[in-house]
């Protein structure tokens, strides 16, 4: 995704539609972990399965129930990097 924008669509808890992503950093059946254009993205529930991944695009399809999303800062992230978070 060559304009950095970042795009997550989740469809009755099931399925989850994303673009903007980097990197799979970490994936099994209850948690995924993706670097995306606005930073880390943890993914919690569980029976996930990836159906769709595309890194040149930066899309990804994920089938499986959702219980919790959270956002860190991370590489792809357009904020304060770890360092300057400490020593402010």
């Amino acid at each position: 995704m060559s304009d950095g924008q970042h795009q997550l669509t989740i469809i009755n808890r099931e399925k989850l539609v994303l673009s903007g992503v980097l990197q799979v950093l970490n994936y099994d059946e209850e948690e995924i972990l993706l670097e995306t254009t606005m930073g880390h993205l943890t993914i919690k529930g569980n029976g996930f399965n990836i159906s769709t991944l595309s890194l040149e695009t930066g899309n990804l399809e994920v089938s499986g129930r959702v219980n919790n999303l959270n956002y860190s800062e991370g590489k792809g992230a357009r904020g304060k990097g770890l360092w300057q978070r400490l020593f402010r």
